[in-house]
């Protein structure tokens, strides 16, 4: 799987609120893919992360990306199914970027199927997975669809999960939102909202796009 953009905008707005939340020790990377969100969060973070990921190609990809980081001491990942994972501990933190493109065209390449679609997992074994793995204090974010969110919100808070903070992203100001990341506490407030824009009308990247991924990024 390739790196997406909206993917790095995703661990930054989990890093940057995990850089001030206290007691963070443990972390929850569901479905890591190639891992590209435990190692943003490693960069940010001197906590513990645990990874998962059933595709076997994507998992030896990860654990390659992970021994050659400058954190690899930090980092393990497993080649299991998330609904088959048993863990010796609640964490203070799990994050995913879960299958969500349910309704949309599938792929004839089965592994991108299990990536994009819910086919492997749906959203609401995600958020059974995280009500049985989170401590009671912990943060639980995800990055979804923009037009999943009400839908996803409703199911959360059937497991007692509720929205912290949101932030909508969209390609240009031309564009609708197209993705959201979001935290969820078991705490019911008022959610914190913020937009993003990607891109201004000439192609370049916006001041807040950047100043959001310039530690991760190599270049503008």
């Amino acid at each position: 799987m390739k790196v997406c953009t909206d993917a790095c905008v995703f661990g930054a707005f989990a890093s940057n609120i995990l850089r001030r939340t206290s007691n963070i020790e443990h972390i929850l990377d569901i479905g890591t893919g190639t891992g590209l969100l435990s190692l943003l969060l490693a960069q940010d973070t001197a906590v513990f992360i645990d990874a998962i990921e059933i595709d076997s190609n994507a998992y030896q990809q990860a654990k390659d990306n992970f021994d050659r980081s400058p954190w690899k001491e930090r980092l393990t990942v497993f080649n299991v199914d998330v609904l088959q994972f048993i863990a010796d501990k609640k964490y203070d933190c799990i994050i995913s970027n879960p299958p969500f493109f349910e309704d949309d065209l599938r792929s004839v390449n089965e592994e991108k199927n299990k990536a994009k679609h819910d086919s492997s997992l749906t959203l609401q074994q995600i958020l059974q997975v995280v009500d049985s793995n989170l401590s009671d204090d912990g943060i639980f974010f995800v990055l979804l669809p923009h037009h999943r969110v009400h839908y996803f919100e409703t199911e959360a808070k059937k497991v007692g999960l509720y929205p912290d903070e949101k932030l909508w992203i969209k390609q240009t100001e031309k564009h609708d939102f197209f993705r959201a990341c979001l935290s969820f506490s078991r705490k019911e407030t008022k959610p914190h909202i913020v937009d993003l824009t990607i891109k201004n009308n000439d192609g370049s990247y916006t001041d807040e796009f950047i100043e959001l991924l310039k530690s991760y990024y190599l270049h503008f």
